[in-house]
């Protein structure tokens, strides 16, 4: 197909006679010649008959992609916890006093406050001469008894020897039968002395054990892991039995206290996850570890325990340190909850693009509590529909679209 256009020329120019190629007179005004220049269009861009421009823009666009790049999420099923913050602090799974065992004067204070030790680490020594020369004494006493039983077997042994060659005479004239009669009686008496040599022998190691448990008491070693927090006494103090030499605390091994108003408890059990955050800071989970069954008449709270969840524990953390508790106002509920990108706002209210068959229906929706980046949905949505997340800023009711990524389940 050719395209015709016209140029008007003065007759001057016609009357020169200018030749140009393409070009035919033909009769115009007077005093002036139109020429016609043909045109050729290149076949690629015309259309084909029957087709208007609607047409070409169509085929135009489909050389561009069918439909808007989208990507999309699953409108799902997800439980809904209420909860209401409650103040609790982190509280020592093991704290105290680190006491001695024996009436000593203190040779050596090795830890100081503010030092982590760990468990079985000596942290003093106490005077030990006179328990090391007690113990030395006992060991000599059990040794003692120790050989009273073998010179008791001994004699015991020549006694039945000397009893067994008078039964051989038993049968003779010679039988010294008041001899016989005697070594049987010596024979009872070395048995018993035997026994009771042997009881002496389980009492003298007892008692060494007693010395030697005594110098092992003049090494104060902690209990536990932790962190000394204070030092009672001094090197050259004379310390008694029961008296405290260190206090320490077990800040590795933490729980978390908090006094929850009795109408919420029975929305706690144990083993039931929770979450909680420091003032400030990030946020954990933490498991109910035991309802005390005991409640203040004063504030109506009972006392609940929780074991805080630390992928990593932060370095800053200590005992009697705040933290704020969200506890469940009730028992879960099912809602179905809407990602938060795929809220926009028509007309001020919320609405969403669902994608079916390739298309993006906009359906105004009512939504309800927050779900962390979610939202719940009161009305407007089914569970497993597929909702646009990102590109919806560009959608209109009815567009064509085209997703992006794997679905989100």
């Amino acid at each position: 197909m050719s395209r015709t256009r016209w140029i008007v020329l003065s007759g001057i120019v016609a009357a020169a006679g200018l030749a140009v190629p393409g070009v035919i007179l033909v009769a115009g005004k007077p005093g002036t010649i139109a020429l016609a220049q043909q045109e050729s269009t290149p076949p690629a861009a015309q259309a084909a008959p029957g087709e208007g421009e609607d047409a070409a823009r169509k085929k135009k666009k489909g050389r561009r992609g069918d439909g808007i790049l989208v990507r999309v999420d699953k409108v799902r099923n997800e439980p809904l916890v209420q909860t209401m913050p409650v103040v609790g602090r982190l509280v020592a799974v093991r704290a105290g006093v680190v006491a001695s065992r024996i009436d000593a004067p203190v040779e050596e204070m090795k830890a100081d406050i503010g030092d982590h030790v760990k468990k079985g680490e000596v942290l003093a020594r106490l005077v030990n001469d006179r328990i090391r020369w007690d113990r030395e004494q006992k060991a000599a006493e059990l040794a003692a008894a120790s050989a009273a039983v073998n010179t008791a077997k001994s004699r015991l042994a020549l006694a039945e020897q000397e009893l067994n060659r008078y039964q051989e005479l038993e049968t003779s004239a010679a039988f010294p039968k008041a001899a016989y009669e005697d070594k049987r009686l010596e024979v009872a008496r070395l048995r018993t002395e035997i026994v009771q040599a042997q009881a002496n022998v389980e009492r003298a190691r007892a008692t060494l054990r007693l010395a030697e448990s005594e110098l092992t008491y003049t090494r104060i070693t902690a209990p536990y892991d932790g962190t000394v927090t204070r030092r009672h006494t001094e090197i050259g103090a004379f310390v008694k039995e029961g008296e405290p030499v260190y206090t320490m605390i077990s800040d590795a091994d933490l729980e978390i206290e908090a006094a929850v108003p009795a109408r919420r408890i029975e929305a706690l059990s144990p083993g039931d996850k929770v979450g909680f955050e420091f003032e400030g800071g990030p946020k954990f989970q933490a498991e109910v570890r035991a309802v005390i069954p005991e409640e203040d008449s004063r504030t109506r709270t009972r006392t609940v325990r929780f074991r805080p969840i630390f992928n990593s524990r932060p370095e800053t953390t200590a005992a009697n340190q705040s933290v704020i508790v969200n506890v469940p106002i009730g028992k879960p509920r099912e809602v179905i909850s809407v990602h938060k990108d795929a809220l926009v706002t028509s007309r001020g209210v919320p609405t969403v693009f669902v994608v079916e068959d390739g298309r993006a229906t906009a359906r105004q929706i009512r939504i309800g509590e927050g779900l962390g980046g979610r939202f719940e949905v009161i009305e407007g949505l089914a569970a497993g529909e597929v909702v646009v997340v990102r590109g919806n800023e560009r959608l209109n009711d009815g567009a064509r679209v085209r997703i992006n990524g794997a679905v989100s389940q």
